[in-house]
């Protein structure tokens, strides 16, 4: 696994065999991680793989079965209590309280954080007009849309200017153009020296980010650059058009050596392993004097596809 430089002392948060079991279920198995400052890191996996549990250990939420934790210096879970005042935590589900307004909501966490007046006043203020809520101050948060709960949340997770912010599928109940701009105020606190750790089970996301751990049942099966990890892909995409579709479809993913097999529009997009070419393709498939077959540049859910096959193949 590669080790992302840092230029300031080294990781923010590194980890090395961090497990977590559950009586016999095993969460989270041996994960090794260095995560630099400033960085938009990402957890891709589908529910269950572990992200919510991962990030939960990092900031002191749960305690490890076995591993070592540093976060911003400090050890955890020995001390947790002093992370908590320098990160930010931001779950899927809505956490205010929906019978506050805007501004009460913010105030509120304002004096959780122990703010001095002043101080709580001009980030409250700055927060409301960062995240644009000057017209809705006084609005309950309950009566507020998917995007602006949001929008509210995010504004509530960095009142206090956490050196680090954890978000665990902030974007799972918004539309996409809500998910957009959500991003967009991501990438604005990462360019002020915020460290991010984003979980998430949308492409569209995790190719967003500077880096990107891909978590299959609770073990680390990736770690890299997006765009590294399309370059180190192992085997070859092919687009396929033919004219039973279906039937082409059927019998791809009864080979052993296609990963997988997805339609795309009229298309099929084949994730295979090197020893398979386009001749064995077209002696596979039925009507080949039909068929239209060219090779495509990898994408990330191609990544995704090959690393959780292989990793449940080296389980199995």
């Amino acid at each position: 696994m590669n080790t992302p430089a840092t230029g300031n002392g080294g990781p923010v948060i590194r980890a090395r065999g961090l497990t977590k079991r559950f009586g016999e279920l095993t969460a989270v198995d041996h994960v090794d991680l260095a995560i630099a400052r400033g960085q938009v890191y990402g957890f891709l996996g589908p529910n269950g793989s572990g992200k919510s549990t991962t990030l939960r250990m990092l900031c002191g939420l749960l305690t490890p079965t076995s591993g070592e934790v540093e976060v911003l210096g400090l050890r955890i879970p020995e001390q947790a209590e002093a992370l908590k005042r320098r990160i930010g935590y931001m779950t899927q589900k809505f956490s205010l309280y929906e019978d506050l307004t805007v501004l009460e909501n913010l105030q509120f966490l304002a004096a959780v954080h122990d703010l001095p007046r002043a101080l709580a006043k001009q980030r409250v203020d700055e927060m409301i007009e960062r995240y644009h809520f000057g017209d809705r101050r006084q609005q309950l948060a309950g009566t507020m849309s998917g995007g602006q709960k949001q929008r509210l949340a995010l504004a509530g997770s960095v009142l206090h200017e956490p050196e680090l912010l954890l978000l665990d599928e902030p974007t799972s109940a918004v539309d996409p153009e809500s998910r957009r701009d959500f991003w967009a105020n991501l990438f604005e606190l990462a360019d002020a020296g915020t460290t991010l750790l984003v979980s998430t089970h949308y492409m569209d996301e995790a190719e967003r980010c500077h880096r990107l751990a891909i978590l299959e049942s609770g073990r680390l099966v990736a770690d890299d650059t997006p765009q590294a990890l399309c370059a180190a892909l192992p085997g070859r995409v092919w687009r396929i058009r033919v004219t039973q579709t279906r039937v082409a479809e059927a019998v791809l993913r009864g080979h052993p050596g296609v990963l997988g097999v997805a339609q795309i529009g009229t298309d099929l997009r084949v994730l295979a392993d090197n020893a398979i070419d386009e001749a064995t393709l077209r002696r596979l498939i039925p009507n080949t004097e039909q068929v239209v077959i060219d090779t495509v540049t990898p994408n990330l859910e191609d990544v995704f596809v090959a690393a959780t096959r292989l990793s449940r193949a080296e389980a199995a």
